[in-house]
């Protein structure tokens, strides 16, 4: 597993994911293993389109073993939105590390997330 040198970039992709976020850890965006890439967490914002408040967990899951909380049960109220990861706090994904969300309901937050793929 290598941890690219991002001095000798040769490409920048900019990207979306979006997701319903379920009360199970899920994956909203990974960086393969080998992938040769790393994948820079620009925004994460949580959005509760539901009838009643839920909470959010956000980790990034390293080497797919172990779960760091970037938040940890916060309560998203209904029709409001919750801002995780901003430009000011971006983050990094190494190889074999992937960025999972879990919601205390089914069917109340969605997660959209912009990152960038180097190579």
């Amino acid at each position: 597993m290598a941890n690219p040198n991002i001095v000798n970039v040769t490409t920048i992709l900019g990207k979306v994911a979006g997701a319903a976020v379920t009360t199970s850890a899920a994956a909203l965006v990974t960086n393969a293993a080998s992938s040769g890439k790393i994948l820079k967490i620009n925004s994460l914002s949580i959005a509760n389109i539901g009838a009643a408040a839920a909470t959010i967990t956000v980790d990034v899951y390293k080497n797919q073993t172990t779960a760091f909380r970037l938040a940890f049960t916060i309560t998203v109220p209904v029709a409001a939105t919750l801002v995780v990861i901003s430009k000011d706090t971006s983050i990094y994904l190494e190889e074999n590390d992937s960025l999972r969300v879990t919601a205390s309901a089914n069917t109340s937050l969605e997660a959209v997330c912009s990152y960038e793929e180097i190579s």
